[in-house]
């Protein structure tokens, strides 16, 4: 079992750069994949990125690509997600999640999720 705990979020301007953390508890924090989403008000919870157990393969929406880095460090049990020129329509809480297999894009294929950390770019 682990237990998913973000960190991080805030407000920024347009352009601006947040970095988020993820941090696990339980020895069992290596072998998970790792996945951010992302849920705005009123809409559905989207795929951002994605990286794998060893940090070896990284997935991202087109949306965030060029823009957003996933990355982990097992040492600490903790995934990052630095993200740059930020937009108004990142504005959504984010929320890491431990992958239990299965295409890695959909929601319903991760076991364990944390509570979530609202994020919002302003004009």
């Amino acid at each position: 079992q682990v237990q998913l705990v973000e960190s991080g979020g805030g407000s920024v301007q347009a352009g601006g750069s947040l970095r988020l953390s993820c941090a696990a508890s339980g020895d069992t924090f290596n072998i998970y994949a790792i996945a951010w989403f992302r849920q705005a008000p009123g809409k559905e919870r989207e795929f951002v990125a994605y990286i794998t157990s060893n940090g070896g393969i990284t997935s991202y929406t087109d949306s965030v690509k060029g823009r957003f880095t996933i990355s982990r460090d097992n040492a600490k049990n903790t995934v990052f997600l630095q993200m740059t020129s930020l937009k108004p329509e990142d504005t959504a809480v984010y929320y890491c999640a431990a992958h239990s297999g299965g295409p890695y894009q959909h929601s319903y294929n991760y076991g364990y999720w944390g509570q979530g950390t609202q994020v919002t770019i302003s004009t």
